[in-house]
């Protein structure tokens, strides 16, 4: 996130990291990386370095206080995958009281990683060369389902924020007041709602395909794109662990799928003994998209102001339905 976040200072995170964590930073860094999370570095008192995420509980239809449960089931599951020799997963370092994350207030939740010495992807497609060792990472991860069988929370298959895109459709009449970007938002999915409710249309078709075939699903980590991985002395590393959940191999696999569809998952098979789904591959594509919209949309119907992250939203919202 290119904004740090509203009502939150580095002595509210100060003070958080020594209740919880029991060290006082010696430095404190904001970070503007990634997006849908606030980061920094930090060292503390015996110079070993840190990696601190917020994450703002608020931005999720959901109430907070079943989004921090989620997030702390999702990191418990993290943790659980390291406990089990996946060297791979970036796992959260627990507070002194054993949580994976914990509340800083009533908006924001953070969560203590060790700071991991590499370099970071993009965000964008693996590069061909790459696709081995990942899925073989992959397999690996997906092959340890068992160690997480009693605290890995099950993925849902539909859109989320579907309910939320859907109110917008039937709100597009009359104009949107929660900010600079809210009108020019009404004004886009206005001019391609047919289109946006052909989206919905055929990701209703592919779930229901997927869950009739009614194979076995797996531990998946949701957002295995180059973005989340990092190459480092010691291997690949895999981070930001949020989104990890009970799932299709498919949900991971999509983003090493690319426009050639199965052909660069020929070797999955041969190595894991289970074939590829092309539908499971279409609906997490088609899926990732619809969610972006309807985050987005979501974002510009509510309060609002301009900023650089919600610039770059605007123009990510305004690539989708153009």
């Amino acid at each position: 996130m290119l904004d740090r976040p509203e009502g939150l200072d580095d002595a509210d995170l100060t003070a958080a990291l020594a209740t919880g964590w029991g060290w006082q930073p010696h430095s404190l860094t904001y970070r503007p990386v990634g997006f849908g999370a606030y980061h920094w570095t930090a060292t503390d008192g015996d110079g070993r370095s840190w990696f601190v995420t917020v994450d703002d509980l608020t931005v999720d239809p959901e109430p907070a206080e079943v989004v921090h449960a989620g997030l702390a089931r999702a990191l418990a599951t993290a943790g659980a995958l390291r406990e089990a020799g996946l060297e791979f997963v970036v796992a959260p370092v627990p507070a002194t009281t054993g949580e994976p994350v914990r509340r800083l207030d009533a908006r924001y939740a953070v969560s203590v990683f060790p700071l991991v010495d590499g370099a970071a992807g993009r965000f964008g497609p693996h590069r061909p060369r790459d696709v081995p060792e990942v899925l073989d990472l992959l397999a690996r991860l997906h092959a340890a389902t068992s160690a997480v069988a009693g605290t890995v929370q099950r993925a849902d298959l539909d859109v989320p924020g579907r309910d939320g895109l859907l109110a917008a459709l039937r709100d597009l009449d009359r104009p949107w007041t929660g900010g600079p970007f809210a009108e020019p938002a009404r004004r886009l999915l206005a001019d391609r709602a047919d289109h946006v409710a052909g989206l919905l249309a055929e990701v209703d078709r592919l779930v229901a395909r997927v869950a009739a075939t009614g194979s076995d699903w797996v531990v998946t980590h949701g957002e295995p794109h180059p973005g989340n991985l990092m190459w480092t002395g010691a291997g690949l590393r895999l981070v930001d662990w949020d989104t990890v959940r009970l799932g299709p191999p498919e949900r991971d696999l999509w983003f090493l799928a690319g426009d050639t569809g199965t052909d660069a998952l020929v070797g999955w098979t041969a190595s894991t003994g289970r074939p590829v789904d092309p539908d499971a591959l279409a609906l997490y594509r088609l899926r990732w998209d619809v969610a972006d919209i309807a985050g987005f949309v979501a974002d510009f119907r509510r309060s609002h102001r301009e900023s650089e992250d919600t610039t770059a939203a605007f123009g990510y919202l305004r690539g989708y339905l153009t």
